[in-house]
Formats: structure tokens, C-alpha cells, sequence
């Protein structure tokens, strides 16, 4: 009677893990949106641990098997063998939840890491811009527009470590075909806003620049300007003190 028990219990044993396999290995996953992924995840978790809690189970089943085995081998033997198969079976199923739990922990952290670069990168795109509107209706002042190049530049030294993980982590989940569509539309807004403000800000560096060189030029043109004029009133004072008669003077005097 205790070797059909324990029959009874393997036979149950197998098709629990058969019923396991068809509700978390089998079916097909479309993860479309994140509330999808997530509740993936979630599942998950909840299939390894109400698998490794069948490992108690497994143990005292395959004790008493073997503690049969010993008192009655001729009735014991083909438990044995059975309860093998159950053992490679269970190990199997253990082995392949695990792997599935932490592929899609993997998954859902790329999300949220994807999400994190997408905040940071559209916060700096929000400060260029900032830096772009202050560039305009600048005084004509020298400092001034000096001052709103140097605050440009600063900006636009950002370095493109944050863009290059975005390209990557958005590509390895399109390509897994998770949330794609999702994706693909935040990674197209997001790179359509950065194409139009990055050339935009180039341009008013390269317009500030240049205006920068003129002012600078300019101030130079007046600075050689008040110096000969500052020596040609010298030169004046000098001709009125010592009563020199005008037409004495060279021509540019006169």
C-alpha cells in the first residue's frame, strides 16, 4: 500500500511540473507595455518561489523511496527509477524558471536604466535650450557676449557617454522586440529634439563667435584711433605753446 502511495505521489509530482511548464515556460509573452513587463516579472518571481518551495516535498518523497528501496527492493526498484526521472525533471524545471526570472529582472532593469539616461539627457537638452534663449537680445557689449559664449560652450561640452547608453539599451530591447513601439517613439522624440537644439546652439556659437571677433576688432580699430588722436592733440598743444604759425604746420596739422 505504501509503494502505490508513493506511486500516486510521483505520478502528481510530474504533472504539477508538466502544468508548470505550460503556465510559465510555454506561453508566449508579448510585452508591449511596461505595466505588461512588469506584472511578467512579478509572475515570475512568484513561479521560482512556489518551485523551490516544492523542493521540501521532493526531499521526503525521495526518502521514503529509498527507505522502501532498502525494506522491499522488489517493490522499491521501480520507484527508484521513476523517482529519477521526477529528480531530472524537477532540477530541469528549477534551472529554466530561474533563467526566465533573471532574464526578465535583466530586462526590466534595462528598462528602468533606459528611462533614468532618457531623464538626464532631456534635463541637459532643457538647459541647452535655456542657454540658446539667453543668447538672444544680448547688450552690445563685449563682456556680455563673451560671458553668453563661454556659458553656451560650457554646455555643449557634455560629454555623449549618456546618448551612447541610450542608443544601446533602447536597440537590445527593440531587438528583443520588448516595448519597441514604446521605445522607438521616445527614442525618435527624444533624438528629433536633439538634432534641431544641438544645431541650433552650434549656430548661435558660431554667430557669437563671429560676433565676438568683430566687437573685438572694433574696439581695437578705437583703441588705435583714440591713441593717434591723443598724440595729435599733443602735437597741437605743442604748435599753440610755442606760437607756430599754421601755415608753418604739416599739412595734417593744419
Amino acid at each position: 500500500e505504501k509503494a502505490v502511495n508513493l506511486k500516486k505521489d510521483l505520478a502528481e509530482m510530474q504533472e504539477w511540473m508538466t502544468q508548470a511548464e505550460e503556465e510559465y515556460l510555454e506561453k508566449d509573452f508579448e510585452y508591449k507595455s511596461p505595466e505588461e513587463l512588469e506584472n511578467a516579472v512579478e509572475e515570475m518571481k512568484r513561479a521560482k518561489e512556489d518551485v523551490l518551495q516544492k523542493e521540501v516535498r521532493v526531499k521526503i518523497l525521495k526518502d521514503n523511496i529509498k527507505m522502501l528501496a532498502t525494506k522491499v527492493p522488489s517493490s522499491g526498484q521501480e520507484l527508484v527509477t521513476e523517482l529519477n526521472v521526477v529528480l531530472e525533471n524537477y532540477q530541469l524545471l528549477c534551472n529554466r524558471i530561474r533563467g526566465k526570472c533573471h532574464t526578465l529582472e535583466e530586462v526590466w532593469s534595462c528598462w528602468i536604466e533606459l528611462l533614468q539616461y532618457l531623464d538626464l539627457e532631456t534635463a541637459w537638452l532643457s538647459n541647452l535650450e535655456e542657454r540658446v534663449q539667453m543668447t538672444e537680445n544680448l547688450p552690445d557689449k563685449l563682456d556680455a557676449v563673451n560671458d553668453a559664449l563661454e556659458s553656451l560652450e560650457s554646455v555643449l561640452r557634455h560629454p555623449a557617454d549618456n546618448r551612447t547608453q541610450i542608443r544601446e539599451l533602447g536597440q537590445t530591447l527593440i531587438d528583443g522586440g520588448i516595448l519597441d513601439d514604446i521605445i522607438s517613439e521616445k527614442l525618435e522624440a527624444f533624438n528629433a529634439r536633439y538634432e534641431e537644439l544641438s544645431h541650433l546652439a552650434v549656430s548661435r556659437q558660431i554667430a557669437l563667435e563671429q560676433q565676438l571677433q568683430t566687437m573685438r576688432e572694433t574696439e581695437h580699430m578705437l583703441q588705435v584711433l583714440q591713441e593717434n588722436l591723443v598724440e595729435l592733440d599733443r602735437q597741437l598743444t605743442s604748435y599753440l605753446t610755442d606760437r607756430v604759425d599754421a601755415f608753418q604746420m604739416p599739412q595734417e596739422a593744419q
